[in-house]
């Protein structure tokens, strides 16, 4: 049984969806220059880089603007926001300047996901709501 059929609300604002999706890009595109060239923790590049596998697999669905892969998106950015505060606060130079760009950029990926998502989520519990009281 595969995934309702949410049809989008009158209220959409797709420039959220662009927000989130350029802010993804952007985040992965920092994951892999971070570890790889810019200040990986061992000289030549570092395994971590595959930290940017997770968001890339969220990638295809958040450029069609699926509403259940914005959903668990903007949960999993949640954990390179935390990497990011972490890194910026324990690290020094370059690495702290990357580790606080990481956290705005997952700020920023969650605020759109969450923002484009809502009148989504809200058309969503109305709907309900309607079928509950025909009942």
């Amino acid at each position: 049984m595969g995934q309702p059929i949410v049809r989008p609300p009158a209220t959409v604002r797709t420039g959220f969806a662009t927000g989130a999706l350029l802010s993804l890009v952007a985040l992965i595109a920092l994951s892999l220059a971070w570890e790889l060239w810019l200040a990986p923790l061992r000289p030549g590049g570092s395994a971590l880089a595959i930290k940017a596998l997770p968001l890339a697999f969220a990638l295809p669905g958040v450029w069609r603007r699926s509403v259940y892969t914005l959903q668990w998106t903007s949960m999993l950015v949640l954990l390179y926001l935390a990497e990011g505060v972490v890194r910026g606060m324990t690290d020094g130079g370059l690495s702290a300047r990357l580790g606080w760009a990481e956290a705005l950029l997952s700020l920023a990926c969650f605020t759109c996901a969450l923002c484009y998502v809502a009148p989504f989520k809200r058309a969503a519990r109305a709907a309900k709501r309607l079928r509950q009281d025909a009942l």
